[in-house]
């Protein structure tokens, strides 16, 4: 059976560093491989959502929440068109994530439960040359794991 995997190198936000209050990691709408992977939510209901069952590399079930923030589609006044996994804040925190570690998420090919963890690595880099010397900037979206 095929494992698919997806990684993102979390940014400060997502681990809670800034203080911010974001409502979840962002999935954008362009990764449309990672979205067909993720349960599968219908468009024509405002904010549908699904839980996500992940178990850790330490056996320890968690659930989080896919839900696509839509309501640009269905209310006038509406302002969100966005999908986001949520709830993951408390793991993030009791593993001690930090800006820079990788998240990864896979699941077996026609099993729905999937397996999470965070990698202490060093992240992919690029160098960008400034006046005065080279700024690093760490890619913060999804990349599918080959």
């Amino acid at each position: 059976m095929t494992t698919t995997t997806f990684k993102k190198i979390l940014s400060a936000n997502d681990v809670g560093a800034t203080g911010g209050h974001q409502g979840g990691i962002l999935v954008p709408k362009t990764a449309r491989d990672l979205i067909e992977f993720l349960p599968k939510l219908d468009s024509n209901t405002k904010n549908p959502d699904a839980w996500i069952e992940c178990v850790d590399e330490a056996g320890i079930l968690h659930r989080f929440r896919f839900v696509y923030y839509n309501n640009s589609l269905h209310d006038s006044n509406g302002t969100r068109n966005e999908y986001r996994i949520t709830y993951m804040t408390k793991y993030f925190r009791t593993l001690g994530a930090r800006e820079g570690d990788t998240l990864e998420i896979s699941r077996v090919e026609n099993r729905e439960q999937y397996s999470i963890s965070v990698k202490r690595q060093l992240p992919e880099v690029a160098l960008h040359q400034e006046q005065g010397g080279y700024k690093i900037k760490l890619s913060s979206s999804w990349s599918r794991v080959h």
